[in-house]
Formats: structure tokens, sequence, C-alpha cells
């Protein structure tokens, strides 16, 4: 890893130099060197700033982790038309271990953890708790996140706690500051690397306020444990998460698909989103998903919409399976609106996902907490615009979960969790989890491989 982490270094420092919208400014100088870089709480402010603009770069949260989910999730409802061998790789569940999307992927989570260990390691430049509680917070939230996607992608499922003894990824908690720092650790285990998630998360449900602009709040971390227990099995800690971010009263559905969709804000249902600018971030969701009259690549959209997809639907009028167009200036090929304007903030975190959550939960542990299942699902029907339920089996929330979801990036860790089969792979087949990147292997050698690479 020793090549990545000296990326680390030199990108912690080109961000601290540069400007970064509603937090501060500050006059770059040059020939800062790292004693410099880190002697002020303004300095590791615009550190967090800048791990926040890191993330929603395409590498990570700008839209290639999410079209690798996708891809992988593919069994025939999608359509790769694109050009990038990479993404034919996992589209095709044949991926090398030199894929350049799966390592940028690798190096750019690890990037975003080391500026976040930064800011953690330097709080006591802050004159006091109340100013780095919430820095502190919005800190372990975003090392969090990207912690679970790394061991979401190259890691086996957790099943319940069945692999919590098997190879996760390395958690790195000191700050790279200098070559001198550099390690070369060893896969923590899956139980491990999500212990260590949800301690981060629960600290930061305690830091962060209810309120925080676009910057991760209180809510945000409530619902990405949510997310975790439903994922690892927690029914009830994952239905009362969601309950909480529900009863909030922070959030409302939007009153359309389309406006919970391109938005320069976040829309009224977006607990949390990357915010994409002119300046930071990368939307490549509208590159890969969009036609070029929108901003997409030439010819028809790297990844159009094929007829299985509309399988998943059982009302005609459900406006989520409408959320589609033919661009006939370019192609034939079918498009989702989802992924319309280029510059939009791409939506990470859904109040849809809180309903879905705590109407999975509480159909299995069958009990009514919030609202009764077939009221959540109903809630989001009625804004699709498909007829309503009078209850609901296992089955109808999970089919609400993949229309409500489509192209989010959601499918493949929900048919894992349910131990469904994609296409012809078993849940649990290899070819469904990302090989550890053959360049962080050559330089570190304590980095063991995944199975069947």
């Amino acid at each position: 890893m020793k090549a990545s982490i000296h990326i680390l270094f030199f990108a912690a420092i080109t961000l601290l130099l540069a400007s970064c919208e509603d937090r501060l400014e500050t006059t770059p100088k040059q020939g800062l060197n790292a004693d410099e870089a880190y002697d002020t709480p303004e300095k590791i402010t615009n550190i967090l700033t800048g791990a926040y603009a890191q993330a929603a770069q395409g590498a990570s949260y700008g839209g290639q982790i999410t079209t690798i989910s996708e891809l992988l999730a593919n069994a025939g409802a999608l359509k790769w038309n694109g050009t990038f061998t990479e993404f034919g790789e996992i589209n095709n569940k044949n991926i090398k271990t030199t894929n350049s999307f799966v390592s940028d992927f690798w190096v750019n989570q690890y990037e975003i953890s080391n500026q976040v260990n930064i800011v953690l390691d330097h709080l006591d430049l802050y004159e006091s708790e109340d100013i780095s509680n919430p820095i502190k917070g919005e800190a372990k939230f975003l090392r969090a996140v990207v912690y679970y996607d790394l061991v979401l992608f190259f890691a086996k499922h957790h099943n319940n706690r069945s692999n919590a003894d098997q190879p996760g990824v390395p958690i790195i908690k000191a700050p790279v500051l200098s070559l001198d720092d550099i390690t070369f650790p060893t896969r923590n285990t899956i139980g491990e690397v999500y212990n260590f998630i949800i301690n981060d998360l629960i600290e930061a449900v305690d830091l962060l306020p209810a309120n925080n602009g676009s910057f991760a709040n209180s809510n945000a971390a409530k619902a990405l444990l949510a997310r975790i227990y439903l994922q690892i099995g927690d029914y009830e800690l994952a239905r009362d998460y969601a309950n909480e971010v529900i009863e909030s009263g922070q959030y409302k559905l939007a009153e359309t698909i389309d406006d919970a969709f391109n938005n320069d804000d976040n829309s009224t249902e977006d607990i949390f989103a990357w915010q994409i600018t002119d300046s930071d971030g990368t939307n490549l969701m509208n590159t890969f998903w969009a036609t070029e009259r929108f901003g997409g690549r030439p010819g028809n959209p790297d990844i159009s919409v094929e007829e299985q997809f509309f399988e998943i639907f059982d009302d005609f009028n459900d406006a989520r399976g409408n959320y589609l167009y033919v661009d006939n200036q370019t192609g034939s090929e079918i498009a989702s609106y989802k992924w319309l304007v280029g510059n939009a903030n791409i939506p990470f975190i859904r109040l849809p996902e809180m309903y879905l959550i705590r109407a999975e939960s509480n159909f299995r542990l069958d009990t009514t907490i919030g609202a009764d299942p077939f009221d959540d699902v109903d809630v989001l029907r009625y804004r699709a615009g498909a007829s309503l339920l009078d209850e609901v089996t296992f089955s109808d929330i999970i089919l609400e979960r993949l229309r409500e979801f489509a192209f989010e990036g959601h499918k493949l860790h929900d048919f894992k969790r349910l131990e469904l089969p994609v296409g012809s792979y078993t849940f649990d087949d290899p070819n469904l989890i990302l090989p550890i990147p053959q360049n962080e292997r050559n330089v570190n050698p304590n980095l063991g491989q995944n199975d069947g690479y």
C-alpha cells in the first residue's frame, strides 16, 4: 500500500490549499510543510471539507461505486453499451485484479479515510469541545461511510455474523502525514470492520447536530446505522433507527419522483446527498447513465435499461417504471431520468429508504413500531401513482425496494443479504466480490487476495 499512502499525503496537502465553499476561505501559501499544514483549526476544518469533496469524486460516490454495484447485480435488466473494458468486466462478473475502476475505488476510499484521520488526530487545536465535537462527528460519519462500502464490496457478505471471522479490509486509524507513517497492514476481519463502523456512527449520532446544512447531521448517522443493521440482520435496531429518522419530522417525501432527483440543492427527502458543483465533485452517474444530449457519452447511454427491468412492476401507472426516456437523437436505447443533469447533487440516503427499512423490519419482527408495514409501503406507492395495498407480503416489500431504488446501487447488497441469486451466480459467489487491487498487493505483501482471484 506504499504507493497509495504516498498519494494520501500529497492529496491532503493539495486539498488543504484549495479554497472550499461554505466553510471558510484561506489564502494558499506556497511551500507549505507538514507542520504548517496542520497547525490551526481552520486548516483542519478545511481538510474535513476536502474529505467531503474527495468522497464526491467520480472514483467514489460521484458515480463509480453505484455503477459498479449496479453492473455486478445485473442479470439482464441492464445493458452495458460503453467502451470501457473495465466496466465490461464488472458487468460480465469476470474482473481482472488490475481493473483500474476497482483500484481507483480502493485508493480513493483510503484517501478519504486518511483525511478524516488527520482531522481526528488534530481535534485538540480547537478551543473547546463545543466546537470540535461536530467536526469529530462529521469525520466519524465519513469514515464509517467509506469503510462500509469497502467491506461490502471487497469482502464476503456478513451473513448474520457467520462470516465475521473472514477477511475484511485493513482498518487504518492513524493519519499518514509523511512517508515515515507508512505501514503495511493485514486485513481486519469482517466482524472487526463492522464493529469499527458501528462504533464510529454511534459516536457520531451523539456528536452531530440535528441540522448541519448540506453536511452530515445526527439523522444522517442514524439513517446509515439503520441501513447497516438491516444489512447484517439486526432488525430491531434497523427499525428503531429508521423510525427515529422518520419521526424527527426533518424530512418529507418530495411531491413527485422528478422532484427527488437532478437537484442543485438537497430535496426535502434527502437525508444526505453528495454535493456536486462546477468546482467540487463529479457526477459520473450522468456520464455513464445519460444520453449524449444530456451529458452522457456519444451514442446510446453507456448503461441502458432492458425489458427485463419492467418485470418488477405490478401497476402500469407506477411513475418509477415510467421514469425513463429514449433519446432518438442519439440512439434507441432506454435511459433513466434519475441521472439527467451533470452538475446535480447525488442522493445518498433518501427518506424512502427509512420507510422500507422500517416496513421490512416490522414485518420480520411482527411489530408495528411507527406504522404498519403496508402503510409504509403505501406511502411510496401513493407518491408513485401506483395502486395501494391493504396488506403486504414480504415479497411486496422487497419488490418495492427494487422499484424505488432502481439504479441507485442497492440491489447487489439486497440480493446478498436476502441470499438471492444474481442470474446464474449464487449470492455468495466470489465473482460478486471485487478483487483486492493487484497494485496494492504488489507493495503490501500482507494483503491477502479474495477467493477466485
